[in-house]
């Protein structure tokens, strides 16, 4: 349990490290990565580099414009894959990655069932969103009508996660910056109130030898 935590502390600075370093580039690689299959967190990319525009360390709508471009472009990548036959060959070499036949057929039944609507509800389920792409492509789906509800499902998760992380970000850098300017008037605040404290103990003890 306890290496559990460290485990997922260690991937969250990673994360937060590879952002700082690679910025827009790690965004596009992450999400367009995640979005053929590959397990890479590119959700947590996205509200990583998000909230390091919060804190004015990158622009927030290069950051939504290049996630929705990298989004779009990995499910149809997917779709491609999918679509000219190579799900037998991701199958057979995908385990190594986390994609078995098992999870691609649930997939492929929920796109089947609900039709390419649900292919925007798919954005937000983790394995639906790095599969959805690639069965839609195996099922046949027309690819225009694949690419128009891929366009919005991606336009409304990059719009929901970025703006969350965004305002979050805004918010802890805002508290940040007051607690700082704040320090010196709560230090000094604590010097006078020891001073006080000190002052009156010192007196009740005079009068109680006074008494005596």
């Amino acid at each position: 349990m306890f290496r559990q935590k460290y485990v997922h502390a260690d991937l969250g600075h990673l994360i937060h490290q590879y952002v700082h370093d690679y910025g827009y580039l790690a965004v596009f690689l992450g999400i367009f990565l995640e979005d053929f299959g590959m397990p890479v967190p590119g959700e947590t990319l996205l509200v990583s580099a998000s909230a390091f525009a919060g804190q004015e360390a990158l622009n927030i709508w290069m950051i939504a414009g290049i996630a929705w471009v990298a989004a779009v472009l990995g499910d149809n990548l997917g779709f491609l894959i999918g679509y000219s036959g190579g799900r037998g060959l991701l199958v057979r070499h995908g385990r190594r990655i986390g994609i078995t036949a098992e999870r691609l057929t649930k997939v492929e039944r929920f796109v089947q069932h609900h039709g390419a609507s649900v292919i925007v509800v798919a954005r937000f389920v983790v394995i639906a969103r790095q599969l959805n792409g690639i069965a839609a492509g195996s099922l046949g789906m027309p690819w225009l009508r694949f690419l128009i509800f891929n366009c919005i499902g991606a336009a409304l998760w990059v719009g929901f996660w970025s703006t969350l992380a965004y305002w979050l970000g805004k918010k802890i850098f805002v508290l940040t910056a007051a607690v700082r300017h704040a320090t010196p008037l709560a230090t000094a605040a604590a010097v006078v109130a020891v001073l006080a404290v000190a002052a009156y103990l010192w007196w009740r003890a005079r009068h109680r030898d006074g008494d005596t």
